[in-house]
């Protein structure tokens, strides 16, 4: 697990942001993905992955951060 002293960062805040929303359909989250945060929908999940596995992702938003947790769990037993 990550443990970083600093703070989270404004981008790092955003993509939890944009997990905690709830999409309208297919696209709009990736639209959303490279309009409001300026990265690719590929770059978002990376960043996305390791905010996961950081404390201060979990300090921040604990029911976000778990309720992904889960749902990564539950992939990799399905595989």
């Amino acid at each position: 697990m990550t443990d970083h002293a600093a703070p989270l960062s404004d981008q790092e805040r955003a993509v939890l942001a944009v997990e905690r929303r709830s999409w309208p359909g297919p696209g709009a989250k990736e639209r959303a993905i490279r309009e409001q945060l300026g990265i690719s929908p590929v770059r978002y999940y990376q960043l996305l992955n390791a905010l996961l596995d950081d404390r201060r992702a979990l300090a921040e938003d604990p029911v976000t951060v778990n309720r992904l947790r889960r749902v990564r769990e539950a992939r990799r037993d399905r595989r």
